[in-house]
């Protein structure tokens, strides 16, 4: 029976402490006990139920997570104050002093950088490949490699990884096969295709307003406890604790993602259709032309399409930044990082959101000067929307 993720959410019934058809929010940063043993016991890890301190768990953070959890079809997961108060957790709670990690060579700059430049300093050491090639993966393997660190879909270049493929890899090699998510919820179910764990930025897509940082990292029970753990969880311990408050909006916002996955997909497809007509360097997994096209259809849940992020290479900085602002004053959307926003955001990420690689790694991994990453919005006339992109371009010399 094919995994349906939004019916999971769908199904989650929640009723408020009066009666209230969003569950009540616990704005507290401290439990009572009503013993000194049961207290004791908690600290101890024993009590299961027992709210001791909102920076391990409270109600509304522990709502949001079994949500997530349905939606990625995990046992169980664990919210943070951001995305990066997810992944950095994850790893070093995977790795010790002298392990190694093998990732793909195009992520998120923020993880980029942790892994380049931050966990040398406890000797975790990290190899970055090309991830579509599962035989260069393979290769990077070492007797100390303990973890296999991908994005479903990459930040920027849309790179789609084999999730099934690395999965068998992980597994043959007793890795940890951990996937960022963010660019494709709903579209990929990584768990599904065999990843250990999954990990949001529900800043995002899921949460999809443009008002909260959030992350999320959904996996077993064991490993959530143990990223929970009172004396040696790194979540519990690094601190990166969501607010309550902040974990009751996102629950409201994940109610209506499939809807907006849809519209986002649906409007990615058009505008990359209508690009790649008019001889513009358009990367969009939903087209045919993407190398990873047939993988990603085998991946996905049909239903919510290929994505809304889309990249497009105007050939040089000055064009592409011209672009942007012309765009920007067109109403057309937001030069602005991030995405999942109701309106088209676009930056170039060689200069923002990649910033963090050196440029010679750049360009090796194709990441030019002049490529503009999309986060398509939720236009209701996307051809009004393309016709009037379409004009900034001709007026910049992009198109003749």
């Amino acid at each position: 029976m094919a995994f349906k993720p939004a019916n999971n959410i769908q199904d989650l019934q929640y009723f408020g402490e009066f009666g209230g058809v969003n569950p009540s929010i616990s704005d507290s940063s401290t439990y009572t006990f009503l013993s000194a043993k049961t207290m004791f016991d908690t600290f101890e890890g024993n009590a299961d139920g027992c709210y001791l301190y909102s920076r391990h768990s409270s109600p509304s953070n522990l709502y949001l997570g079994e949500a997530l959890a349905a939606m990625e079809g995990t046992e169980t997961a664990n919210v943070s104050a951001s995305g990066m108060g997810a992944i950095t957790p994850v790893l070093l709670q995977l790795c010790d002093s002298g392990d190694h990690i093998v990732s793909s060579r195009t992520i998120y700059g923020g993880t980029y950088a942790f892994l380049k430049n931050f966990t040398p300093r406890f000797n975790i050491a990290t190899s970055f490949v090309d991830i579509t090639k599962l035989d260069v993966v393979e290769a990077a393997i070492t007797e100390k490699t303990k973890v296999l660190y991908c994005e479903s879909v990459s930040n920027p270049l849309l790179e789609v990884a084999d999730i099934k493929g690395l999965a068998t890899l992980a597994k043959k090699n007793n890795l940890k096969l951990v996937v960022d998510n963010t660019f494709s919820p709903l579209s990929i179910s990584p768990a599904i295709l065999g990843a250990d764990v999954v990990i949001h930025s529900l800043t995002k897509f899921i949460n999809g307003s443009s008002d909260t940082v959030g992350g999320v990292v959904c996996g077993t029970q064991e490993f959530i406890n143990d990223l929970r753990n009172v004396n040696s969880g790194a979540s519990m311990l690094l601190g990166a604790t969501m607010d309550s408050l902040r974990a009751s909006s996102v629950l409201k916002n994940l109610r209506t993602l499939h809807i907006r996955m849809q519209q986002h997909s649906k409007n990615a497809l058009y505008l990359a259709e209508k690009f790649e007509q008019l001889g513009l360097k358009t990367v969009y997994p939903g087209l045919a032309s993407h190398p990873s096209h047939t993988l990603f259809k085998s991946m996905m849940n049909t239903a919510y399409g290929f994505g809304g992020m889309l990249t497009l290479d105007v050939g040089s900085a000055e064009k592409a930044n011209a672009l942007m602002e012309l765009m920007q004053n067109k109403n057309l959307g937001y030069l602005a990082v991030s995405l999942g926003f109701y309106k088209t955001l676009f930056s170039a990420p060689g200069s923002s959101t990649s910033s963090e690689i050196p440029e010679d790694e750049q360009k090796e991994m194709g990441l030019s000067e002049g490529l503009i990453r999309f986060s398509i919005g939720l236009d209701d006339d996307i051809e009004r929307s393309f016709q009037t992109m379409k004009l900034c371009m001709i007026s910049l010399d992009i198109l003749k």
